[in-house]
């Protein structure tokens, strides 16, 4: 029997639900951008749809990736966080440009929170322990619900099949010629999905 590379899967579920507390916001669109960090600290930045501002706006969007490797990369990026920032930008103008986006709350999960959890899975509203500058005072600072979920599996794969990958950054195809960044992987293995 040939030998065997023990490597690890983190599948992971990510759940922009909706947001409150956002009252004061009369015009223009609000949209969800967060980042993700990959396991040599470059951050991928994702950004929802955006949706006009109403007294509680709905998302409903979903974005599933897995992240592949030995133990010690899925150990680092599980210890890892995804940073949530809700943001609101005026409508696109009769030029059909955006103009810059002002951030009303910025919060962090870490994903080390979900894994520890009963059920792997963890849905919450978080917010912000300090107040945006955009956000009036005397109003209850805005809050994003979201919902996390992973699934982290072990598996074996032939040293056979490792030969013709011997980097990380290869893609392992019968060519061997294809080569990609963190970037190229995490956007390629996520899959939006809006329920």
């Amino acid at each position: 029997m040939g030998a065997t590379q023990n490597l690890s899967s983190l599948n992971c579920n990510l759940k922009i639900i909706r947001a409150k507390n956002v009252e004061f916001v009369s015009v223009g669109n609000l949209f969800v951008r967060y980042y993700l960090l990959t396991e040599k600290d470059t951050r991928i930045r994702l950004t929802s749809r955006d949706i006009p501002s109403t007294c509680e706006p709905c998302w409903n969007e979903s974005i599933t990736f897995e992240c592949l490797g030995d133990k010690d990369v899925i150990n680092k990026l599980t210890q890892q966080s995804v940073v949530f920032e809700l943001r609101w930008r005026k409508a696109a103008s009769a030029f059909g440009k955006f103009g810059g986006s002002k951030l009303l709350f910025r919060a962090e999960v870490r994903w080390k929170d979900v894994l520890e959890s009963a059920e792997i899975s963890i849905e919450k509203w978080i917010t912000s322990a300090t107040t945006s500058k955009f956000v009036p005072e005397g109003f209850k600072p805005p809050a994003l619900q979201i919902e996390m979920r992973v699934d982290q599996k072990a598996f074996h794969m032939p040293k056979r099949c490792q030969v013709r990958s011997t980097k990380w950054n290869e893609c392992g195809c019968r060519n061997g010629c294809c080569h990609g960044r963190d970037e190229d992987i995490f956007a390629l293995a996520a899959a939006m999905e809006v329920l």
